[in-house]
């Protein structure tokens, strides 16, 4: 690696790769060896290209959630903030569809996903400063999928509500004290929440197939403010490799070093997931071919991102795409590039089991979170999912809505598990989920839980 941030082999492997996936623009960046690397290559749009450059801005999706984390956290270390208080005693307008689950829910719960609040509520509450409050008002009316504490699922609206929290504790918007606690501190200067920040900027858009199977802009541009905390970011790679190096080597002007290492302790364990073997306090915890790393992914209107850290290595690799399908795969493919090329840690698949029709049937059939469907289709030779929005959902949405994943290959892993074989999700791992009697009763994807739907 160049001393001026050039990586031939970086630059090469970007430049090869993006096209196989479709996709218009990528932004590369890696930290290692103690030096930055950039490879950068395609357009911002389809329709309006500019070059991608290190200083384009991308939606980050929840790889926000890891700065609305360690905001919190910082209100943690000043003490005015305890992880193990209930959320009430920051929101006490709190109401949630289960009042016991209202009274016991902490913050820390919020933090790694164990609030047994569903994924999201969709409504937009508008652009005002009291878009936060008037979507944790709306959480009365999201199903609990367990109570507090019980199990790990992946809730947007549980991060939201975080940033409302950090809201009531310092008086503050949450984008202005994510701004005063980390963006201004931090140097990350191209960082932004507000739409009149970015279109000053080069940036970039999203990216869905067309009518024609090629890449057209996705209609629509950023979610609701509402959403900010669980999603709002948009940032440069250059931006997230700062950011990766201040959780890498802290700065005790920030957030003491005792408490920003905290955040990478496992808090509760995942079963069977791709995106890690536990969470932290947000990051997702994976062990890599015998090394530990820390990391979170994001995805907003046809842009992925992907930020993977190695703590005991000293290394980052951050990927930013602005296209589906094909943007979850490439960071992907990235990631194991960049830990193969620099470390030589090797990410591997696992193999699915031979098909067993018995075991197939048994799990086939639908089931549904509070926005999507799954379907899960078997016979005696294949399996195959189905991803998709549900039609009231997409039928209600004011922006145009990513396209569903059509069938795709499965597999059966050992203890219930499975893997995506193919498709926009290849490798993507979940499990399903069985109740006291052993009956599946649910599917997890993504760590996310959905229920099996009664067969017809």
């Amino acid at each position: 690696m160049n001393a001026n941030g050039n990586d031939n082999d970086l630059a090469t492997f970007v430049t090869a790769t993006s096209p196989e996936f479709g996709i218009p623009g990528v932004a590369v960046g890696v930290w290692a060896n103690g030096q930055e690397a950039y490879a950068c290559h395609g357009v911002t749009s389809v329709d309006n290209p500019l070059p991608v450059t290190a200083d384009t801005l991308f939606e980050l999706g929840s790889i926000t959630k890891t700065y609305t984390a360690t905001a919190l956290m910082c209100l943690v270390a000043e003490g005015r903030v305890e992880l193990d208080a209930p959320v009430r005693r920051y929101v006490p307008e709190l109401v949630l569809a289960d009042e016991r689950a209202a009274a016991e829910v902490t913050v820390g719960q919020l933090l790694n996903h164990t609030s047994g609040l569903d994924w999201a509520v969709l409504v937009d509450t508008g652009d005002g400063d009291d878009a936060l409050a008037a979507h944790a008002a709306q959480l009365a009316g999201l199903k609990l999928i367990a109570p507090p504490g019980v199990r790990a699922s992946y809730s947007q609206a549980g991060y939201n509500l975080a940033g409302r929290v950090i809201e009531k504790v310092t008086g503050l918007t949450y984008e202005r004290a994510v701004a005063e606690l980390l963006l201004m501190p931090l140097g990350l200067a191209e960082s932004f929440f507000h739409p009149g920040d970015v279109l000053t900027r080069r940036f970039a858009v999203g990216h869905n197939p067309g009518d024609d199977g090629n890449p057209a802009v996705a209609s629509g541009w950023r979610r609701w403010r509402a959403n900010n905390p669980g999603g709002g970011l948009m940032s440069s790679v250059a931006d997230q490799i700062r950011w990766a190096r201040f959780h890498l080597d802290g700065d005790a002007s920030v957030l003491p070093n005792e408490t920003l290492y905290g955040m990478r302790t496992s808090t509760v364990e995942l079963r069977g997931s791709t995106l890690g073997n536990a969470f932290g306090i947000c990051w997702f915890l994976r062990d890599v071919d015998g090394v530990r790393t820390i990391g979170h992914g994001g995805s907003a209107h046809g842009q992925f991102a992907e930020l993977l850290i190695v703590p005991e290595r000293n290394f980052a690799v951050v990927s930013l795409t602005n296209a589906a399908p094909g943007g979850i795969p490439f960071n992907q493919t990235v990631v194991r590039w960049a830990l193969a090329h620099y470390l030589g840690v090797v990410d591997r698949d696992p193999e699915p089991l031979p098909h067993d029709p018995a075991r197939a049937r048994e799990v086939a059939g639908q089931y549904q979170s509070d926005a999507m469907i799954l379907v899960v289709e078997a016979d005696e030779v294949a399996m195959r999912l189905t991803v998709g929005i549900k039609p009231e959902i997409r039928a209600a949405a004011d922006t145009e809505m990513p396209p569903d994943y059509p069938p795709a290959a499965m597999g059966l892993l050992p203890d219930d598990g499975y893997i995506i074989t193919e498709g926009g999700l290849t490798g993507q791992r979940g499990f399903f989920a069985r109740d006291e009697r052993g009956a599946v009763v649910g599917l997890d994807l993504a760590g996310r839980a959905a229920t099996r739907m009664p067969s017809a």
